[in-house]
């Protein structure tokens, strides 16, 4: 059993996996030095700022949330690096205010598990990306139940992820991809499964959530959530260890007037509703 604390640091993995989905999206500081960038889903801002000192000052990050209080946070956190081309703003992924066309770049990391409409999420990312521009996302994902239907362990597995985390459900890579397809103006996707490479970081989030006992003396209430959280962490594992969950990866650009757009093969896979 690989284990993830004993790999690399948390911090560094993590700094790591966005140097890689990067790469994945073909983003990089000399050609989008003075780049727009939207980061959907941002959290605290750790990866808006993380873009902003890899592109550069000339860049121009913006991350949106539905949470008051990770904006404020983020721009604390902006303020205090001194990366003053990262701003953040609340914002329904679903609805944004932002005109057609708007970005460079449109990233999402692990945001998609969260929306409740996986159809809007896609067609507004798609919307605000700018002809030519790039997009790159990374979330989790069930496998495609084509050709081997859910068991009922698949799908109790899925509702207990679904109601012990309020996510609303999962969806697979390929229909992602049909998704993303449908709006008619991408080119191409490339996707992959990540899980290999990241699964290790399931069992290190439980590692560094529960090894300081300090947590446990000085607020037992918040110690005791992370030991359940950890309980959580680790079904989470278990279903990514056997193919029931997938690190569901894509890119693609936005086609230009002049690009005939090439569209893969729709599939329906079920989704399991909670």
């Amino acid at each position: 059993m690989e284990k993830g604390y004993k790999k690399k640091d948390f911090i560094q993995a993590k700094f790591d996996f966005v140097d890689e989905m990067m790469k994945l999206g073909g983003i990089n500081g000399d050609e989008d030095s003075s780049a727009t960038v939207l980061d959907v889903g941002c959290g605290v801002g750790g990866t808006s700022r993380y873009l902003a000192k890899k592109l550069g000052p000339d860049a121009a990050i913006t991350g949106i949330t539905l949470s008051p209080n990770q904006v404020k946070r983020a721009t604390e956190l902006a303020t205090e690096q001194g990366v003053d081309n990262a701003k953040f703003t609340v914002m329904n992924a679903l609805k944004m205010d932002f005109p057609d066309n708007s970005f460079d770049v449109v990233w999402a990391c692990e945001s998609g598990e969260h929306m409740p409409d996986k159809e809007a999420y896609i067609n507004e990312m798609m919307r605000v990306l700018k002809p030519g521009g790039k997009f790159v996302m990374a979330t989790w994902c069930q496998r495609d139940n084509r050709e081997v239907p859910f068991s009922e362990k698949d799908q109790r597995d899925l509702r207990f992820l679904y109601e012990e985390w309020t996510h609303p459900y999962f969806i697979s890579i390929e229909k992602y991809n049909d998704i993303i397809d449908a709006t008619g103006v991408m080119n191409e996707v490339t996707t992959a499964d990540w899980n290999e490479p990241t699964i290790a970081s399931w069992r290190h989030s439980v590692w560094v959530g529960v090894y300081d006992p300090r947590g446990f003396i000085f607020k037992p209430n918040k110690y005791l959530k992370c030991l359940r959280d950890g309980y959580c962490l680790e079904r989470m594992h278990r279903a990514f260890d056997r193919g029931l969950m997938q690190y569901g990866m894509f890119a693609a650009t936005k086609a230009t007037a002049s690009e005939p757009i090439v569209a893969t093969e729709k599939s329906t896979p079920e989704v399991v509703t909670p």
